[in-house]
């Protein structure tokens, strides 16, 4: 899903936000391997209620993924390589047409390092989940969340439109890709389709 150049353009960002960390040492920022959010919102929201519809990655799912031209034996078999199990009821694709294992839903509360991976950086705090099921989040700064998504980096969430309804990698077309940046992804044939937006983790907050 990433180059080595986006996480050249992590690091600096983690650096930057570090160096501006109060003396007084409140905010302890701990790096972390990349890890990745796949958040729905508004484009231009700072703050939201609804992170109990987010994602994570604790692994970067694009390597992890099978090219669509190779769908017919991730159908037949339900496993990838990787070792992950493919899920016909919820399937992800990414901008390069490789079909990725789902994240961990809901991504865990807490107050994390986000980046579009080049020098836009903030801290996003999810809180815990309210009595009405929700999760409350915010970004730090007012920053937008556009501001932190990685636009190249797509993430198409693909269900059965209708009970019943056949919705499968194999009817994604492997000529629709490599999917542009900002861009949607390409709806697929008897499936409703919801288009993430990637945040890159770098670093968690600790003792908050």
């Amino acid at each position: 899903m990433f180059h080595a150049l986006v996480r050249v353009f992590a690091a600096i960002a983690l650096l930057a936000i570090s160096l501006a960390a109060p003396a007084s040492a409140e905010l302890k920022v701990r790096p972390i391997d990349t890890q990745y959010i796949a958040a729905l919102g508004e484009a231009s929201a700072t703050r939201g209620t609804n992170a109990e519809t987010w994602g994570l990655w604790v692994l970067d799912p694009g390597p992890r993924g099978v090219r669509l031209t190779q769908s017919s034996t991730l159908l037949a078999s339900r496993v990838a390589p990787a070792g992950w199990a493919l899920d016909l009821s919820d399937w992800w694709v990414e901008e390069y047409g490789r079909v990725m294992e789902k994240p961990v839903f809901p991504v865990p509360p807490g107050r994390y390092v986000v980046t579009n991976g080049q020098f836009t950086r903030a801290i996003l705090t999810v809180r815990d989940k309210g009595a009405d099921g929700h999760m409350a989040w915010e970004l730090s700064d007012n920053t937008s969340l556009i501001h932190v998504t990685h636009l190249g980096c797509r993430a198409g969430r693909y269900r059965p439109e209708t009970a019943g309804a056949v919705c499968t990698p194999g009817n994604m077309a492997p000529e629709q890709f490599p999917v542009a940046a900002g861009a949607a992804m390409p709806p697929v044939k008897g499936c409703s389709k919801l288009d993430y937006n990637v945040l890159i983790v770098i670093g968690v907050v600790e003792g908050s």
